[in-house]
């Protein structure tokens, strides 16, 4: 799939500029208005959706740009499998359909299309879709390997409420920006109360918001104004929405935020509470490393035993590490660490010192506690965990094979692609 496209091969060179098949009167008016801005035929509107696409281009040179109709169609999935059967390499995909659902989204964009619009389409939907489209077509093409930017998506969850979770968020990405000098974008997904942007005193706008609001606006150019910028290396996307306001969402603008970051950032950092993974499994399905914070108490126990149980269903892929914090060092524990490690059935990998001092210093200077506490035990732990995570990249560098090091065994994280429509077409 992706494979770049040739315009000297074959009828590449001789290529319209676009197709569109639909179901339905009324989005072909929608389309035939935004054709007309950029000069295009609207005879090049066809009715008969994909099926009618298919038997089209089984005897026709492929467009530039391709809309399709998914409206009748029993298999959305295997209809586009059988859409690449005849599309030549370097179409642009476009799909729109009924069928509201983020597992399908992940999936068609999987299988090679470039954007699927909800219906009932509007023009700026689709202006939008046809722009993107263009800029891609129009930008440098470059060979596979060379397009491939790496990504690791780091996921921290709370064992319990108020055990760290967001101190040792800030610090691990906070760490991985300086001392590791990478590019690295901070999700704190607690919308109503996350911390991410207090930790740093600094405001946290309006951007995941407007995301949730409205996830078809969500690109680069979204998440270039969106990003609050701490530093040239490290930046964060989070909220303060008001309590009177829930957030109503299917979980795609979640995934498509992972997406944007993942081409804007070497390392994304998700604070991530544990509420979400009932709701929203799909967030942790391109996520390498899990850290589980907890503390060494008979409720954490309970519930670390549930999420690693969860985590070794619903993502083997990942590594799992587990940080203990705010362990007192005078053994002033509700349980003991081997206590805890006999209940949970895992080894409690790293420890993280209780130090009120520096927790409250940290919040009175608005800078992390790793930074706070340089040459402490806190910080010590915190730079050994971020340490990790890169030694976790480096070693699937070395080897190739994706494999993970330590924590739970699991395979390689796939990638979606999106972009270029390849194909088996002769």
């Amino acid at each position: 799939m992706n494979a770049p496209w040739n315009p000297t091969k074959g009828a590449s060179s001789v290529r319209e500029p676009y197709a569109a098949y639909v179901c339905d009167e009324a989005t072909g008016d929608v389309i035939r208005s935004v054709v007309s801005e950029l000069g295009w035929s609207p005879e090049k509107i066809n009715k008969g959706g994909l099926k009618n696409a298919v038997q089209s281009l089984s005897v026709s040179a492929s467009p530039n740009i391709l809309f399709v109709d998914l409206s009748e169609s029993g298999d959305p999935l295997n209809d586009i499998n059988g859409l690449a059967e005849v599309c030549e390499p370097g179409t642009f995909v476009i799909a729109t359909g009924k069928i509201n659902d983020v597992r399908m989204y992940r999936d068609l964009l999987a299988s090679g299309i470039q954007d699927y619009i909800l219906k009932p389409c509007s023009p700026d939907h689709i202006r939008e879709a046809f722009s993107h489209a263009q800029m891609a077509l129009n930008a440098p093409r470059t060979t596979e390997g060379d397009s491939r930017r790496k990504h690791i998506v780091t996921a921290v969850i709370g064992a319990r409420g108020g055990c760290g979770t967001s101190m040792v968020a800030t610090s691990i990405a906070h760490q991985l920006s300086t001392a590791h000098e990478r590019t690295t974008a901070l999700m704190d997904l607690d919308i109503h109360f996350g911390t991410g942007a207090l930790t740093f005193d600094v405001e946290p706008g309006r951007g995941l918001i407007d995301a949730l609001d409205n996830p078809g606006r969500i690109d680069g150019l979204f998440i270039e104004r969106a990003m609050v910028k701490v530093s040239d290396t490290f930046a964060i996307l989070s909220s303060e929405a008001p309590i009177s306001q829930p957030i109503l969402s299917d979980g795609s603008a979640f995934f498509l935020l992972q997406e944007e970051l993942r081409a804007a950032y070497e390392y994304t950092v998700i604070d991530l509470p544990r509420a979400m993974l009932i709701e929203y499994p799909q967030l942790v399905t391109d996520v390498k490393t899990v850290i589980l914070v907890c503390e060494l108490t008979l409720a954490s126990a309970r519930d670390m035993i549930r999420l690693l149980s969860w985590l070794k269903t619903n993502a083997p892929q990942t590594t799992v590490i587990v940080v203990a914090n705010k362990v007192d060092p005078k053994g002033n524990n509700e349980l003991g660490r081997k206590e805890f490690e006999t209940s949970i059935e895992h080894p409690v990998d790293y420890v993280v010192p209780l130090d009120v001092k520096i927790a409250m210093q940290s919040t009175k200077l608005g800078k992390p506690v790793i930074e706070i506490a340089k040459g402490s035990k806190i910080a010590m732990a915190l730079i050994e965990v971020a340490a990790k995570i890169s030694v976790n990249d480096d070693e699937d560098d070395e080897d190739g094979s994706g494999e993970k090091s330590g924590g739970a065994a699991g395979k390689p994280v796939k990638v979606a692609k999106k972009g270029f429509f390849s194909s088996k077409k002769k």
